[in-house]
């Protein structure tokens, strides 16, 4: 600050005041400059992320000619300056090294754009619509109308599953159906559902898996495809329609049963209602 103090002392009064009033405008010029740009910018055919960035940095880029230039009208030498906002760069890198880290986490999410604003991502514990990426953090807006702030270096060294970035999805329904059941009858209806449901996709087509044989039930992977804006929809209205179905068709949906053993005994352990027991108690 010295250098700035030395400055202004070497001019009359006269000069102060003029060279402080031009210094104010060019840096007032410069805001508008700044704001004007921001908005004019012809940057429609560039995605939406990629506008903000491009704006901000013109933004600030503008902000800071104007401000080195109302500087030197003060007298004060760009060398000077420049050494100073390297000393405070340094300075400031020392006291914020998680800041710097999140930034230069920022710049490769940018690069690497493996998701976009309006996009749904999961985040560890998170998932929601990505709302914003900074320089700083990403924000993301739950399902439940929460804002999540996840800073980008987390972001980096998380797994990030984009469940939005194809414009098709899956969705996975496991069936457990009798023993005693016929699997071409089952498949059968399974695949009537599919055909009858007009959000369900005919390409890539519907799937029917044999999972395996469970403790009470043979266990089946019912997998159909809708577009990403539809997977909510498909989900319910699949599964609803498949207990509608089965009940139906009589088609068993079994649950477990456990059997009380008592010791080795190879018989179940008999339970009797005696009469006594049946009667009511007499007061």
């Amino acid at each position: 600050m010295e250098w700035l103090i030395d400055s202004i002392r070497n001019m009359t009064w006269n000069e102060q005041v003029q060279k402080f009033a031009f210094a104010a405008v060019i840096i007032l010029l410069g805001i508008v400059a700044s704001r004007v740009l921001r908005r004019r910018l012809p940057l429609e055919r560039l995605h939406p992320q990629h506008q903000l960035i491009i704006r901000r940095f013109t933004g600030y880029l503008v902000l800071g000619i104007a401000f080195a230039w109302a500087l030197q009208q003060l007298g004060v030498s760009l060398g000077v300056v420049l050494g100073a906002a390297g000393l405070l760069t340094v300075a400031i890198g020392f006291a914020a090294q998680t800041s710097v880290s999140n930034l230069i986490s920022g710049l490769f999410l940018m690069v690497e754009q493996p998701f976009v604003v309006g996009d749904v991502i999961k985040v560890a514990d998170a998932t929601g619509e990505v709302i914003s990426i900074d320089l700083l953090s990403v924000r993301l807006r739950t399902f439940d109308n929460l804002l999540v702030r996840i800073p980008n270096e987390s972001m980096i060294k998380s797994n990030v599953t984009n469940l939005t970035y194809f414009p098709i999805r899956r969705f996975d329904m496991q069936v457990g159906v009798a023993y005693k059941e016929d699997l071409s009858k089952v498949g059968k209806v399974l695949m009537e559902i599919a055909d009858n449901n007009p959000i369900c996709l005919q390409e890539p087509k519907p799937l029917i898996i044999f999972s395996g044989f469970g403790d009470s039930a043979i266990n089946l992977q019912f997998s159909v495809w809708a577009m990403k804006e539809n997977f909510l929809e498909l989900r319910n209205s699949t599964q609803n329609a498949v207990k509608r179905s089965f009940e139906q068709h009589g088609i068993e949906i079994p649950f477990p049963h456990r059997t009380l053993y008592a010791g080795s005994v190879t018989e179940p352990l008999p339970v009797r209602i005696t009469a006594a027991e049946r009667s009511p108690i007499q007061s």
